[in-house]
């Protein structure tokens, strides 16, 4: 193949080297360049979305303008898709010999700058979104911490206690709420939600819609005389749903603001004013029903998204009875049932009578690893709080037995697996490697058909109540905010990163980053680290004193353009305005073409890929190759 290359016009140098992307081979590159006194270099190895930086440096600091450097892919487009030979040699050639033409029309760049904002959103109040907005507040950046409901902690909040070290939930996360609502340098708007997106990296414009409490929380005082006189009672979803709460009301007492809110959709009726009871109630008059909606527009230069998860609806787990039998609960529900603050002040009680249930069925993979009915991924924390479960229902109901139906054990962490060992030791809870197949209610009894796939039989389980480790699924309402900020979806519909294992915590929008369950299910530890992981990168793209993007996009000829507009809705990044003659906003263009397909009048074009660069790398890659390679013998593997 070098040989090849050697006899094709305008190649002055042409060798081979196995491993190009190591500092002998950065070395040789280099080397070549000043003893050649080269114009343009292409090597011809691995995908250019994985070493193109690596090479343009190594030119760089040989002192070649570094969009004189191109990579012919033909590792990908080649030796990957094809068996060794001789046809896949000539193919590679000719992927070589297009991106030597390339080069040759290739003219010096400067990477397009900008100025940005010092200022950061976090969306999400959870743990993730907590930590992060600490972080990054720490490294001397104001915060917009934005959360949807009326208060910050997220499904940490609801958790009795955390696996494996079974710490308090609550006295391990209060003091970081406690600490992100009074550090100076975040503004914290909980019952808020983030409504429009507009702008580039480093210079986003963020509107924010912050609905009304009706209750002002400077005067508030929380001696509770409003909720105790509420006429209504609705379903406490803090609480999911296990206790009453009324239409004002505070969702759990270490809430953060510390405040009441007005459920407006619980309410007898605010317009007209039906019921003012927990007004007349409130000595300090902190109720305020003609508080208003309020609209926040800010700018920031980088933003997290940390918009957490739920669980699968019980509903679509008609096959265990769940939303039918009473005493089918989650593992949430579970959660508020064995919480001292929970509704049972930590005695485990169930649903449909109060009683102590004297034998518990866990469900491991409800919802999960079912790509037939349900969803085929694993939800990665079921194993554990499930084994958290068993342990501490054993504590609180010492003569009860559990029974833990699950397909495999997934403990991947640090004190996991010694803690699910530990489960599976402690008396009166059974292991059961099996499937559940059918979940129903017989008199004031769960029955619950699975089998034993161990010892090759069938068990049937007569239950007080079964407890389901459902699935884990993205927040509702995250695809629409996905669009906004044009971030991807994975299959799973959660967060996609910009690269798997070399950009986790990045997005393909410039300057947005992800941390905790929006990207994936993953457990407390690994959701704090990608929160502080996504911070630092917001940290450093702040700290910049100005920001870079690739010159390689694409430019107007105003002579040409007519001012159409077609280009315009065509762009998938909105790069693209039109006054008169259409404008490309360079930090927001990723150089894709597809406004250059899309213009009649030929007046878009992208930078170091013209049109006439474009016939020659197609003349190049279709000419006939030397008749001298036919001879040389292909070995490999």
């Amino acid at each position: 193949m070098a040989e090849e290359l050697s006899r094709h016009p305008g190649v002055v140098y042409s060798t081979h080297y196995d491993y190009m992307c190591s500092d002998p081979g950065q070395e040789l590159l280099k080397k070549a360049i000043k003893e050649h006194r080269l114009n343009g270099v292409v090597v011809a190895a691995c995908s250019p979305s994985m070493h193109e930086a690596t090479f343009r440096t190594a030119g760089e600091e040989a002192g070649l303008n570094p969009y004189l450097v191109e990579c012919a892919n033909i590792r990908k487009h080649c030796s990957w898709v094809h068996d060794p030979g001789e046809e896949a040699t000539d193919k590679a050639i000719r992927i070589a010999k297009s991106l030597v033409e390339k080069v040759k029309g290739n003219v010096p760049l400067e990477p397009v700058e900008v100025p940005h904002k010092d200022k950061c959103l976090v969306v999400g109040g959870g743990i993730a979104g907590i930590q992060a907005a600490l972080d990054v507040a720490e490294a001397g950046f104001e915060v917009l911490l934005v959360e949807k409901s009326p208060t910050i902690g997220g499904h940490m909040a609801q958790l009795s206690e955390t696996f494996p070290t079974l710490d308090c939930s609550q006295c391990i996360l209060t003091p970081k709420m406690v600490e992100a609502a009074r550090h100076p340098r975040i503004r914290l708007l909980t019952y808020s939600e983030v409504e429009e997106v507009s702008g580039f990296l480093g210079n986003y414009h963020v509107r924010i819609r912050k609905k009304p409490t009706y209750v002002d929380p400077e005067k508030c005082n929380l001696c509770g005389d409003c909720e105790k006189v509420c006429p209504v009672r609705v379903p406490n979803e803090f609480d999911r749903g296990l206790s009453q709460r009324a239409a004002i009301y505070i969702p759990f007492p270490q809430a953060v603001p510390s405040s009441y809110t007005l459920d407006e959709q619980a309410c007898l009726g605010l317009e007209p004013l039906r019921c003012s009871e927990c007004a007349r109630a409130c000595e300090v008059g902190a109720i305020d029903y003609d508080m208003q909606e309020e609209i926040i527009e800010e700018d920031v230069g980088a933003i997290i998204v940390a918009t957490g998860f739920e669980l699968y609806p019980l509903e679509n787990m008609a096959e265990y009875g769940a939303s039918k039998v009473p005493d089918v609960i989650d593992g949430l529900e579970f959660e508020r049932l064995l919480s001292a603050s929970g509704p049972t002040g930590g005695e485990v009680r169930r649903p449909s009578d109060g009683k102590v249930p004297k034998s518990v069925v866990f469900i491991q993979c409800s919802g999960s690893r079912d790509p037939e009915l349900h969803k085929p991924y694993c939800s990665k924390i079921c194993c554990m709080y499930t084994a958290k479960h068993a342990l501490i229902y054993r504590h609180l109901v010492p003569d009860g037995k559990a029974y833990v139906f699950y397909i495999d054990i997934r403990a991947g962490g640090k004190g996991y697996e010694e803690f699910v060992t530990r489960a599976m030791e402690e008396d009166r809870i059974l292991y059961l490697r099996g499937k559940v197949a059918k979940v129903f209610r017989e008199g004031d009894k769960v029955v619950v058909w699975g089998v034993d796939t161990l010892t090759g039989k069938r068990v049937e389980v007569e239950a007080d109540l079964v407890v389901l480790a459902q699935a884990i699924v993205p927040s509702s309402g995250v695809t629409e905010f996905a669009q906004r900020l044009h971030m991807s979806l994975d299959e799973h519909g959660f967060l996609k990163e910009a690269h798997p294992k070399l950009r986790p915590l990045e997005t393909l929008a410039g300057g947005v980053f992800i941390a905790g369950a929006a990207q994936a299910p993953k457990d407390i530890p690994d959701t704090v680290a990608q929160a502080s992981g996504a911070a630092a990168k917001a940290v450093a793209l702040l700290s910049a004193p100005l920001l870079t993007h690739s010159p390689e996009v694409a430019a107007v000829d105003e002579e040409l353009c007519s001012g159409c507009g077609i280009c315009a809705p065509q762009c998938p990044y909105s790069a693209i305005t039109v006054d008169e003659v259409a404008q490309v906003n360079e930090i927001l263009c990723e150089g894709c073409g597809t406004c250059v397909a899309a213009c009649p009048s030929g007046a878009l074009t992208l930078r170091n890929l013209g049109d006439e660069q474009l016939e020659a790398m197609v003349e190049a890659a279709l000419e006939e190759l030397e008749p001298a390679r036919a001879a040389v013998e292909v070995k490999g593997g």
